[in-house]
């Protein structure tokens, strides 16, 4: 069976995908983007708080999904410049605490809506 999962703390997908998508015992969240629950492009805002949005948004699909950050297994972050990725990774680490999933963190330049970080994930149900 496939389940898709987008919950209310997110805001509904710009386009033909679901935020999270349950099948064979895992999750596999699509890449979000600093979007708040209402729909909010965070383009303007620092990169530390587009950071804290994505993540939010990744935690609120997880939970929705019966899975956890604790549940993670692999993350992949598209940043747009490595630049980025010390302050990526310290806020990160805080958000994620004992668990550590495989990653990727890739410098990919400009993101959608000229946005700075996207975040996709796999974890256990």
């Amino acid at each position: 069976m496939i389940t898709p999962i987008n919950p209310p703390g997110n805001a509904a997908p710009g386009g033909h995908y679901s935020h999270g998508t349950v099948a064979n015992g895992f999750v596999f969240v699509s890449g979000q983007l600093p979007i708040t629950a209402a729909g909010e492009k965070l383009t303007q805002a620092s990169f530390a708080d587009q950071t804290r949005q994505v993540l939010a948004n990744v935690a609120n699909i997880l939970q929705a999904s019966g899975s956890g950050i604790d549940r993670l297994v692999q993350v992949r972050v598209y940043v747009d410049s490595s630049d980025n990725w010390p302050e990526f990774n310290a806020i990160y680490s805080q958000w994620a605490g004992a668990s550590r999933p495989s990653r990727a963190v890739v410098p990919v330049g400009a993101l959608h809506y000229g946005l700075k970080v996207e975040v996709e994930a796999v974890a256990v149900v």
